[in-house]
């Protein structure tokens, strides 16, 4: 699957991994191994997924040693088997085995949210639902996390606070005060009046018959969060039957979304429930990492 990786939103967790990891240099290799020995160091899969972060592991090399020579067997987003050669690394032995950890720290990492990803995506294949992750990533991973969702198969809901509005419970405890008789849809018309027209409006909805009141006020998400997939198959109906009385010239569709206790044995439920979207938060948070190797021989003495 072939999507666009920034290096440039990188450089920085790059520079820290380095400095924490190598410091003033790898003094166990300094002592045993010659200055100018050369050798070639692969990366295995030891388990079947999908592979994602090549572009973050070239990116390591190419900071720890500007002469190594870093050459893919696949492009990111392959599935492959255990057993399976995903790239190749020549230079200087040194540069080698102070880049081993920290690639494959990266590449792991990232292989297996794209792994779990899938398997998610896999589930609820051939309904309209798409699987996206959520801001439970790991701190200033986020954006290399949400490149490995997408690698995986899912898509990426917003990439903070920034850039949607999300009403959400706590939100609305807060506010009580300010709602008129309880009209959350007071709220939605508030934040569309500060808004970009572009930017989306979502609101966590706790009972169906707030649900009209979020179409009447032009909400653009409805998220249905903890509910029981029979609950949301209610809720879902309901919105249809309130989008196909409003004038569609002049309204941009409403998506629904669940989200809450989703794990890989009841995500199908949520999809046959008919929602168009499920995100799910232990894509990234408890995504186990993908077992890869960085094997490194041919040692040469120049």
């Amino acid at each position: 699957m072939q999507t666009e990786f920034d290096l440039e939103k990188i450089k920085d967790i790059v520079q820290l991994a380095i400095k924490e990891d190598i410091g003033t240099g790898d003094i166990t290799s300094r002592i045993f191994i010659p200055e100018g020995s050369e050798s070639e160091g692969v990366l295995i899969t030891k388990e079947a997924g999908i592979v994602a972060g090549l572009p973050v592991a070239g990116y390591v090399l190419s900071q720890i040693d500007k002469d190594l020579i870093f050459k893919v067997n696949i492009e990111d987003g392959s599935r492959v088997e255990k057993g399976s050669v995903i790239a190749s690394v020549k230079g200087l032995t040194l540069s080698l085995l102070s880049a081993e950890r920290l690639v494959l720290n990266f590449l792991q990492r990232l292989s297996g949210i794209a792994t779990e990803t899938n398997r998610f995506a896999e589930k609820v294949r051939g309904y309209k639902t798409r699987i996206l992750d959520t801001r439970k990533t790991t701190p200033g991973w986020r954006y290399m996390e949400k490149y490995a969702v997408k690698i995986g198969g899912g898509t990426n809901h917003r990439m903070g606070l920034y850039d949607q509005v999300l009403i959400k419970d706590n939100h609305l405890e807060i506010m009580e005060p300010e709602k008129e008789n309880g009209n959350i849809g007071s709220l939605v018309k508030k934040a569309r009046e500060q808004v970009a027209n572009e930017v989306l409006i979502e609101v966590e909805v706790e009972d169906l018959c707030q649900i009209k009141e979020m179409v009447d006020a032009g909400v653009d998400i409805i998220l249905f969060d903890n509910m029981a997939p029979s609950k949301i198959n209610e809720a879902v109906e309901i919105v249809k039957e309130l989008e196909n009385s409003r004038d569609a010239c002049t309204s941009r569709a409403i998506l629904t979304e669940a989200s809450g206790n989703i794990a890989i044995e009841n995500v199908e439920e949520y999809a046959k429930a008919g929602v168009d979207r499920i995100s799910v938060g232990m894509i990234t948070h408890s995504a186990r990492a993908l077992d890869i190797s960085f094997d490194i021989s041919c040692k040469v003495m120049l």
